[in-house]
């Protein structure tokens, strides 16, 4: 294992233990597998849809406003202890779900407790730390600690549909949190680390000539970074192209049935717009390392407003999937960005804490712009007049990317003496 540590650089490792930790983590379970669980706690509580699903709403609202104080515990503590010891307790809170679950008050509780725990084991702590462990390649490395999310997302509804069937939902809880300690939990406390500067490495692997803080102390405190103009644009930004893709995404299927599409061809569009999400997650990575950060934004702002046009201008057919997969793109392009951004704008010092500022503001945004979408319909009969809306806060959103000016906090590049050496010691090796 040594001998591979040293031909690999750690970070990696790093990487491949944040993304088995967001397969194993709090957002699959309780955000993308909840509509699998709706009818199943619906049916046994003998509640309406509605009811079950305020906690989901629930879950939201708490996360959302608990994401700037999970980021300051993080910064504060370090990023090891928080995703250990949160991983064991959201572990234990599913395996215990049954024991809280006795009304759809319960569920209530469950849902709300949950939010407050998975913040430890979702994006924040991770992003943070994969952030303090790369510099030039950290969009490629946060690019492969979402594709953790990613593949949960996609697998786990039908592995938990499976076992609902078959058992019960209680039972699935149960077997994830079962997961969570035997998978996710050993493999974080025996490779993930908060810095590299822990075992003496500096981020990339770069040398001690390089000049770069192996520790991630550079950067704004989150009082110093929300008193720059920088720091609101930004957040107006994610907020005007969350709250609309989001909306898009969430009522799609509705809204093709509405035009007359089969339930089974909106369903297919879903998950075209599915597959468009986890492709702008990984792939905005990637062009991060080699773009700069708001153009690239703009271009996948510019491909959702185009998206939102062909939802409102075909009714069906390859046009409505490639507007559907444009939408979706741009949502799933925007997590990538945010941690990206938030980095170069304002540092790692509290990188924690304004990454929960920025990304909690992207999922407040999310619900307000499906209750809107929602809203518009009801008061018009139609989503035409709230898509319009949308398609113009798409168009705000892409002129604040435009305004948020040259990075702060660029990314280091090596001096010709430490390329010589890195390429001698590889010819070493």
């Amino acid at each position: 294992m040594n001998s591979i540590h040293q031909r690999v650089f750690y970070g990696w490792w790093i990487v491949f233990a944040a993304a088995v930790g967001l397969c194993f983590g709090g957002p699959p379970i309780l955000v993308f597998a909840f509509p699998v669980f709706l009818k199943a706690i619906a049916k046994e509580f003998h509640a309406s849809r509605s009811a079950v699903a305020l906690a989901f709403t629930l879950h939201n609202l708490v996360s959302a406003f608990a994401m700037p104080f999970a980021g300051r515990l993080i910064d504060r503590i370090g990023m090891r202890k928080i995703v250990l010891f949160g991983t064991f307790l959201f572990a234990c809170l599913m395996i215990g779900n049954s024991l809280i679950n006795v009304s759809i008050a319960g569920i209530y509780v469950f849902n709300v407790v949950g939010a407050a725990l998975g913040l430890s084991c979702g994006p924040i702590p991770y992003s943070a730390a994969v952030s303090k462990w790369f510099d030039r390649r950290r969009g490629t490395a946060l690019a492969l600690m979402m594709l953790g999310i990613g593949v949960a997302a996609v697998i786990l509804p039908s592995l938990v549909q499976h076992v609902i069937t078959a058992l019960s939902w209680r039972t699935a809880y149960a077997l994830y949190g079962c997961a969570m300690l035997v998978i996710a939990l050993p493999v974080l406390a025996l490779v993930f680390r908060n810095a590299p500067a822990e075992m003496g490495l500096f981020p990339d692997g770069a040398s001690s000539q390089s000049g770069i803080d192996p520790e991630g102390r550079a950067g704004l405190s989150s009082q110093e970074a929300r008193r720059t103009p920088t720091f609101w644009i930004l957040i107006a930004a994610v907020v005007l192209l969350g709250g609309s893709v989001h909306a898009c995404v969430i009522h799609l299927a509705a809204m093709l049935s509405d035009q007359g599409i089969t339930a089974q061809t909106a369903a297919l569009a879903s998950s075209v717009a599915g597959a468009g999400l986890l492709t702008g997650r990984v792939g905005a990575g990637f062009l991060l390392d080699r773009f700069f950060g708001p153009r690239l934004a703009i271009c996948f702002s510019s491909g959702a407003a185009l998206g939102v046009i062909l939802l409102l201008t075909t009714h069906g057919g390859l046009m409505t999937s490639a507007g559907a997969f444009l939408v979706g793109l741009g949502m799933g392009s925007e997590g990538d960005m945010i941690a990206y951004l938030t980095s170069r704008y304002f540092g790692l010092r509290s990188f924690g804490e304004i990454y929960g500022l920025t990304f909690g503001s992207f999922v407040l945004a999310g619900a307000a712009g499906a209750f809107l979408m929602g809203f518009g319909f009801d008061k018009t009969g139609s989503y035409n007049v709230p898509l319009l809306g949308f398609m113009v806060a798409i168009l705000v959103s892409i002129v604040l990317f435009s305004r948020l000016g040259p990075y702060r906090y660029t990314a280091h590049q090596p001096s010709e003496r430490t390329v010589a050496k890195s390429h001698v010691a590889a010819a070493a090796r």
